[in-house]
């Protein structure tokens, strides 16, 4: 019998293998799991010992360390899938966690840009650039802030970008959907294309020799090195800071709004998956309730009998 940790490991692969998880979802998977073990060891237990009234223990203590609701169902909802992995496996004769009552959620909506917003981003961004003496940072900067909302990357996705992964004469760009998954091809709009090209002609060589050692990758930060996400959302924060008047703005912002606006543009659900790369629908719903959520406002706000 594996030990839990080889337990876990092998749940992991399968999910990076034939379940095509982003490494995001892996990572954040492999440490909820590991929370499960430190629990069941402080109870000197095995994982294959683990009963339904245990499971229940796990998440009042879970509470008891003051984790927020969401973080609670969503550790319980991991624990789940892992039982549902082991008893195909054979590893366990049923999953104790079948009939585990997750503690409901708040539902609660993304946060999303209005379109005159995002072109005041775009605007503060573009005006940086346009100075005479502008930095090479400032190029950049305008190229991955179109990246962000023309594409809905994820920004993590957007720092991975290398530069044979823009095809600017077709106006596209291919994301790489992580370890053993498929990548998805998304458009890239005229703007997106000007900005990109413009910072490779120009501020990308700029920071490119400020490192002796190559890449190819395509957002480089101010020492010519690959920019890293904790880099690329506090460029973000700093535009989108003086665009919305201090208010706080985040890579995902941009995303949300991206998804946002094509369904009240008339895209299909189905479209918009595809082009978040969403490999459930459900995920990709939560926009349709924005956008009537925002209808039903514009209806309050218009209607004379409303």
């Amino acid at each position: 019998m594996a030990s839990d940790e080889g337990l876990v490991a092998r749940y992991l692969s399968y999910m990076e293998g034939p379940r095509r998880a982003s490494p995001h979802t892996v990572k954040a998977y492999r440490s909820d799991l590991m929370d499960f073990l430190g629990f069941c060891k402080r109870l000197d237990k095995d994982v294959i010992d683990i009963d339904h009234k245990t499971l229940r223990t796990y998440l009042a203590n879970l509470e008891t360390r003051g984790l927020k609701r969401t973080s609670i169902r969503r550790r319980a909802s991991v624990v789940r899938r892992f039982y549902r992995f082991l008893q195909r496996e054979g590893t366990v004769e049923s999953n104790p966690a079948e009939l585990l009552v997750l503690p409901k959620g708040r539902s609660r909506l993304p946060k999303v840009l209005k379109s005159i917003e995002v072109g005041r981003v775009l605007g503060i961004a573009e005006d940086r650039r346009s100075k005479q003496d502008a930095p090479p940072e400032a190029w950049r900067d305008l190229a991955l802030i179109e990246v962000l909302y023309d594409a809905g990357l994820r920004v993590g996705e957007a720092c991975a970008l290398r530069i044979g992964d823009v095809e600017l004469d077709k106006g596209w760009v291919r994301v790489e959907q992580g370890k053993g998954g498929r990548d998805r091809v998304v458009p890239l709009a005229d703007p997106a294309c000007i900005a990109i090209e413009a910072y490779i002609s120009h501020g990308r060589t700029d920071l490119a020799g400020r490192n002796p050692e190559t890449t190819d990758t395509l957002f480089l930060n101010t020492r010519g090195k690959p920019m890293t996400t904790r880099d690329a959302r506090r460029i973000v924060a700093r535009i989108g800071g003086i665009a919305l008047d201090g208010r706080p703005m985040w890579p995902h912002l941009l995303r949300h709004s991206f998804a946002t606006h094509l369904l009240e543009g008339g895209a299909d659900l189905r479209s918009v998956q595809e082009l978040l790369g969403h490999t459930d629908v459900g995920s990709t719903q939560i926009y349709t309730h924005i956008t009537s959520e925002r209808l039903r406002h514009v209806y309050d706000a218009t209607h004379p009998r409303a």
